[in-house]
């Protein structure tokens, strides 16, 4: 970036901090399709050895714990957010619905998309 060789990069802005982008960058543009949500997973050998009772807790613990999780990336982008602006780095946040539509319609046309099993990206989508 520095170089003018890139002119743009996607990042968190834990990863913009600790890489020192902002050093060279003169705007971020907040986005929101790339927070770090961390991942828990449990064979389904291991998940169907555990009683009833047991997946309950599980689920519950790790819907907790990512929640948790969530909250403190997002209150971590806040704060660097806030410090970058205060850096003199021009901060903003586009047409979400606009962004996301035109992200959508690029990858649907993309030759990733060619191999998802059919109906997986609408099942994606419908998850809370």
């Amino acid at each position: 970036m520095q170089t003018g060789a890139v002119d743009g990069q996607d990042n968190p802005l834990p990863n913009v901090q600790a890489m020192k982008f902002y050093e060279v960058m003169s705007q971020i543009v907040l986005t929101s399709h790339l927070i770090g949500y961390d991942l828990l997973c449990v064979n389904l050998k291991t998940w169907s050895s555990l009683s009833p009772d047991r997946q309950k807790a599980l689920q519950a613990a790790a819907d907790k714990a990512i929640a948790w999780s969530t909250a403190e990336h997002l209150k971590r982008e806040a704060e660097l957010a806030e410090s970058f602006g205060k850096q003199g780095l021009e901060i903003y946040t586009p047409d979400i619905k606009a962004f996301r539509e035109h992200a959508q319609k690029v990858y649907l046309a993309s030759d990733e998309a060619k191999n998802w099993p059919k109906g997986m990206l609408e099942k994606i989508a419908a998850l809370k």
